[in-house]
């Protein structure tokens, strides 16, 4: 009888683990998307609005959605508290400290660390042109995201299953 419980409890552990890896395949794309729908934001506000960077980012922040509004939201944090800290260092130092918590990668992550690099040093059109070539770049990384999402999500619900039902029959 102990047998059979500690198997089902390795069989119910595996499948979860591979159901997890799976999830950060499904919310990959969408966190991706999410992101360029913010800077589509930040575009529109930079291109029509007349709010500072701290205003439309504290904005941005409060409309979107977790993971992306922590990001905007963290910037705004370090732009008010880091005297003498540039904009590309508020930004940097918020996309170091929310991306841990997303399901995106190195790749998404250094387009906006490069994004970060011309927030406020240039002129409307500059910053307007070096947004939609990030935008760009996330659409790139986002068709990406989605095809390793067709091709690993399923395997990895499969694996984790597969790999517990490997455990259990060596076990007994």
């Amino acid at each position: 009888m102990l047998k059979l419980i500690g198997a089902v409890l390795i069989l119910i552990s595996t499948t979860m683990t591979g159901f997890r890896i799976a999830r950060r395949y499904a919310e990959r794309p969408r966190q991706i998307r999410q992101l360029r729908q913010a800077l589509s934001l930040l575009e529109t506000d930079i291109a029509y609005g007349s709010r500072t960077l701290t205003e439309a980012f504290r904005w941005i922040g409060k409309r979107e959605r977790e993971p992306v509004a922590s990001l905007f939201s963290s910037c705004v944090r370090y732009l008010e508290t880091l005297d003498g800290a540039s904009t590309y260092q508020c930004w940097k130092k918020a996309v170091e400290e929310t991306w841990p918590h997303t399901a995106m990668g190195v790749p998404e992550r250094e387009v906006m660390i490069d994004f970060g690099k011309t927030l406020g040093l240039s002129d409307r059109q500059d910053q307007l042109q070096h947004l939609r070539m990030a935008v760009a770049n996330l659409k790139v990384e986002e068709d990406h995201a989605r095809d390793e999402q067709v091709r690993y999500e399923k395997m990895c619900k499969t694996l984790g299953f597969l790999a517990g039902a490997l455990l259990v029959i060596l076990m007994i």
